[in-house]
């Protein structure tokens, strides 16, 4: 017999050992059910809380990544606007790098003509010190005349190295170059790009203040605002030098927006453009074209309408900048021969024909530096045609060495004989110094 006791009243009582483990069979089964249910919810909530907290780590991962995504895009974004700034910025550098270049070259070219042209001035001047004075020492004139010439051949020699040495270096810098040819037909390529959205009036105007301004910068390049009889050019370039006027150009730009269904001819234009010139007291006319693009006379190089009209030119805007450097170089010559000029006049020599012999001087320079250009721009042409005739652009690189060479020699060949071949007044007192050296021999 076994005894329980209620737990509610306190009261004992007695049970058999069937109803014993009937009843603690019972008790088991219900508190075995209950705890197997309260372990299953328990399960249960825990798996719904690791779920939960599984996919609140993913979400939180994956905003994570997001994140690190959209930053790593962003730093993408700023490297390549930074690598974009940076090769505008080299293409800008590589060709500004170019027209300093050219124009140093040029300034070098005109120092050594200028160099010569000076030796030869005190030749003269010497010549004609030492004639006044003949009477008294002709043969201490004798040995200064000797020893003139002897610095003058120096000074030439000297020259010739100096450009024989030029020469080279320049060949190097095509040799150079040909390795960037690649990169200058992008860069030439981007340029006409650059034209595309801007009037041509804007886009030589931002060339002229880019590349020529620098080394000008007391030249006058403004736009034509007054108008006469009705007309007016586009820009008016003036340069001044110790107060003369050496060079005035008369512009006028011309683009095939602004002509209607009838397409003009570069031709068309001319005559308007010559009398702005003449109006305005210019020297020279330039007319700067986009019209008949597909024209070669006009896409190769400058060209030379003189014979319609004076000084008259037609040029693309690629060569804005080298025509204005070419025209400044070859008129800075004229200044020191108008000083000349005024020496002369003073001390009552004839110069009839010396003027004119300058201006011939002039003339087979600027043609064979035009030459030269010429040159130079149909190897760029044909460097943008096609790789392939390279060996044809070198060997007009070398035909423009060529023509500098001849400007050389023209310059070699201005000598003080030429200048007073035909010239009486000159004649007259050689021939007065040379009978007073005879006389004085004589006796």
């Amino acid at each position: 017999m076994k005894q329980l006791k209620c737990p509610e009243c306190g009261a004992v009582f007695q049970v058999d050992d069937a109803d014993y483990a009937a009843i603690l069979s019972q008790v088991k089964n219900t508190e075995f059910d209950a705890e197997v249910d309260r372990r299953i919810n328990e399960l249960h909530e825990r798996q719904k809380a690791e779920q939960e907290l599984a996919t609140a780590k993913a979400q939180q991962n994956f905003q994570t990544q997001l994140s690190d995504k959209e930053k790593a895009l962003s730093a993408k974004d700023a490297e390549i606007e930074r690598l974009k700034n940076q090769l505008q910025g080299a293409e800008t550098q590589k060709k500004s790098e170019l027209a300093v270049a050219l124009a140093a070259k040029d300034q070098e070219i005109a120092r050594l003509n200028s160099t010569i042209s000076q030796s030869e001035s005190n030749l003269k001047i010497a010549v004609l010190e030492e004639k006044q004075k003949a009477q008294q020492a002709m043969q201490q004139k004798d040995a200064e005349i000797i020893q003139l010439k002897a610095d003058v051949e120096l000074e030439k020699k000297e020259a010739q190295n100096h450009e024989a040495v030029l020469i080279k270096q320049h060949a190097e810098a095509i040799q150079a170059k040909q390795a960037e040819v690649d990169y200058y037909k992008d860069l030439k390529t981007k340029l006409s790009t650059k034209l595309v959205g801007e009037t041509l009036e804007q886009h030589c105007y931002i060339e002229y203040e880019q590349y020529i301004r620098p080394y000008l910068p007391n030249a006058y390049f403004e736009k034509d605002n007054e108008a006469i009889d009705g007309t007016k050019g586009d820009f008016i370039f003036r340069d001044t030098e110790d107060g003369v006027e050496y060079l005035s150009i008369m512009f006028e730009m011309k683009n095939e927006s602004d002509t209607t269904s009838t397409k003009h001819k570069n031709d068309d234009f001319l005559k308007k453009l010559d009398d702005d010139r003449r109006k305005k007291n210019c020297e020279f006319a330039v007319l700067v074209s986009l019209l008949e693009p597909d024209n070669d006379l006009y896409n190769n190089g400058i060209v030379n309408k003189s014979h319609l009209y004076p000084k008259m030119y037609v040029i693309r805007p690629q060569f804005f900048v080298s025509f204005i450097n070419l025209m400044v170089q070859s008129s800075k010559k004229s200044v020191e021969y108008m000083k000349q000029l005024v020496q002369a006049q003073q001390k009552e020599i004839d110069i009839t024909n010396f003027e004119d012999k300058i201006e011939k001087f002039k003339s087979s320079f600027l043609n064979h530096y035009r030459l030269a250009n010429d040159r130079y721009t149909d190897a760029i042409a044909d460097i943008d045609n096609t790789i392939k005739k390279l060996q044809d652009v070198k060997e007009s690189l070398r035909l423009w060495d060529n023509y500098l060479r001849l400007a050389q020699k023209d310059t070699d060949d201005l000598t003080i004989r030429k200048l007073t071949y035909n010239n009486p007044t000159m004649k007259a007192k050689f021939k007065e110094a040379g009978d007073a050296a005879d006389k004085e021999s004589t006796e």
